[in-house]
């Protein structure tokens, strides 16, 4: 792993960001994004993400209530910029679709990594306002959706892709999305874990089909096995945190860094109270994208 600790605080803090974020890329400045920290501030000022090989166009979102994440991804190297939405959330599918339209996207697919409990996927709504919008999930959910994803899969838009990798244990069905290793693909690379990882943590594992055991297995087979200076992107956060590094997990998660046996006690003793909104939000987004849109629009 590489030590930045005598490194100036700017440099540090570009060390982390994906070398082919496009000039087009910078974070807008609208109450459609969540407010900038200091590091998202750099990275909207900075002009060192532009090449003339850019092609990555990059958001990071996120839906207060639930605290999830959503991204935006897109390749606008490609005549098209073919697009793609990771974990949409219905609140806020008027937003995303502003946000593409403004930069001129066009949306190929809206992904999820698992079914979630905690909020009413976006999918359905994305498809009823953009037909041809095609929503996407694992097979292993065992939901509905119009593409079905297994281990090793690529999704690609234009020239970038994403490759599937099985990292079960939060719920039976959880994917992470990896972006490519070769080095026309954004470098660092970029994991958008879901819920396996979370930063300095992890989704919990007592309900739709989670085990902990799998859970550690997922993670330190699929996840940590991937370059240290991979980027974690997580679908929720609940402490202010945005991004993190396969390194710094390995490091510094206070669960995942600990043997398998340790983990699974920590787990086993959250005593978490029930999901909210899960008696909702699992029957929807069983049917990923295709429940009954209408009664969802208010």
């Amino acid at each position: 792993m590489v030590m930045m600790t005598h490194l100036p605080r700017l440099r540090q803090l570009l060390l982390l960001q994906p070398k082919f974020l496009s000039s087009q890329s910078r974070i807008l400045r609208s109450p459609l994004i969540r407010p900038p920290t200091f590091l998202r501030s750099l990275m909207g000022s900075s002009s060192s993400f532009s090449s003339s090989s850019s092609k990555l166009l990059f958001r990071q979102l996120f839906e207060k209530e639930s605290s999830t994440f959503t991204y935006l991804l897109a390749d606008v190297s490609h005549p098209d910029k073919p697009a793609l939405l990771i974990d949409p959330v219905d609140k806020t599918v008027d937003r995303d679709l502003q946000l593409i339209d403004e930069l001129g996207l066009k949306l190929i697919y809206a992904m999820n990594t698992h079914v979630h409990a905690d909020h009413v996927t976006g999918t359905g709504l994305l498809k009823t306002k953009l037909p041809g919008v095609k929503s996407v999930i694992s097979k292993a959910s065992g939901s509905k959706a119009d593409m079905f994803l297994e281990p090793g899969d690529k999704v690609s838009i234009g020239d970038i892709y994403l490759e599937v990798r099985a990292t079960p244990g939060h719920t039976a069905g959880c994917v992470t999305y990896v972006t490519g290793e070769e080095a026309d693909q954004p470098q660092p690379r970029m994991a958008f874990t879901g819920d396996a990882v979370l930063i300095r943590g992890c989704g919990r594992t007592d309900f739709q089909g989670g085990s902990s055991d799998q859970l550690y297995e997922s993670v330190h087979s699929q996840i940590f096995t991937l370059p240290e200076d991979t980027l974690i992107y997580p679908a929720h956060d609940y402490k202010g945190f945005e991004v993190s590094t396969v390194g710094e997990e390995m490091q510094h998660n206070p669960r995942l860094t600990k043997d398998k046996e340790t983990f699974k006690t920590i787990m086993s003793n959250l005593n978490l109270s029930y999901p909210k909104m899960i008696d909702v939000a699992v029957p929807a987004n069983m049917v990923c994208g295709l429940q009954d849109v209408p009664s969802q629009a208010n």
